[in-house]
């Protein structure tokens, strides 16, 4: 197949790719919600919700610093801002007042817990990626010629690291420019990404296995590159298909949403995106590469 016989184009346009996302991280930093942060959230609810610009002014007006004013539903905003004093939330609770809101929900979140739960958040990444090498090692034991089984896990990672970058990357960019948070449910997001991605390259890696079982049963002496060419034109389609039914709904999802569900939409949006594009030209071209190397 063209994909494996092209490898090192789709190799170099996911490097770059990568590499500008690290950069946006790295340049940018990511805009972090008070769920790891601490800070305060006040739900307000409007019979009818004024503009953005008028609740903003009487919140300038306090000299809090740095907020974030988002719509959500129809006739409600949240409040994200630092720990306040108790004067100051009783002066936030008046502005609101003033524009006609009501406060119908608010959480502190202190700094120490929101450090904790950051930390949580990564690690149960890591979990999950070492997991899934486990996983993977484990179901493709059978099959160690002429890429050890552990390799097909490492492989896994290597583009499942590339699904969650390239959306992380993106909202660093999104935070800079509009505000857009990485809170829990961004988090979420990712872990559904890895999910899904994890799923789909494991598909392809399976029917790999699968044709290299049959060659050996059948004695046939066949190429692992013309293997894994052959391996990818049987699964393309059913990748590319429920890729874009799953963008479908998640499009759906983006454009009927608000505020914090389009984000979770978009992360997610993105992450399949990345996703179905890593399994097809990243991690199976990669399984040639390996057993290259290993010659």
């Amino acid at each position: 197949m063209l994909v494996v016989k092209y490898r090192k184009i789709f190799f170099a346009i996911s490097g770059i790719i990568v590499a500008a996302s690290i950069g946006a991280i790295v340049v940018l930093g990511l805009n972090f919600g008070i769920e790891f942060t601490g800070g305060e959230i006040a739900e307000i609810h409007y019979d009818v919700r004024p503009e953005r610009n008028v609740v903003e002014e009487q919140i300038d007006a306090l000299d809090l610093g740095a907020y974030s004013l988002r719509a959500a539903g129809e006739n409600e905003y949240i409040l994200r801002v630092r720990p306040l004093e108790e004067g100051e939330r009783e002066n936030v609770f008046a502005a609101i007042t003033e524009t006609g809101g009501a406060v119908e929900r608010f959480n502190s979140i202190g700094p120490t817990i929101g450090k904790e739960l950051r930390a949580k958040a990564w690690l149960a990444m890591v979990a999950v990626m070492l997991a899934i090498i486990l996983f993977i090692a484990i179901a493709f034991r059978k099959v160690s010629e002429p890429v050890s089984s552990w390799k097909y896990g490492f492989i896994a990672v290597i583009a499942l690291g590339h699904d969650v970058i390239v959306p992380t990357g993106l909202f660093a960019v999104l935070g800079f420019l509009f505000g857009a948070e990485v809170n829990v449910l961004f988090i979420m997001a990712l872990l559904a990404i890895i999910g899904y991605s994890v799923n789909d390259t494991i598909v392809v890696f399976d029917r790999v296995r699968e044709n290299l079982t049959d060659n050996e049963e059948s004695n046939k002496k066949e190429d692992f590159e013309i293997t894994v060419g052959k391996s990818l034109n049987q699964t393309y389609m059913r990748s590319i298909n429920t890729s874009l039914t799953t963008l479908v709904v998640l499009l759906s999802l983006f454009f009927i949403g608000a505020g914090v569900t389009q984000d979770f939409a978009l992360v997610l949006i993105t992450g399949v995106l990345a996703g179905t594009f890593s399994s097809l030209f990243l991690a199976t071209p990669l399984l040639v590469t390996m057993e290259k190397r290993g010659k």
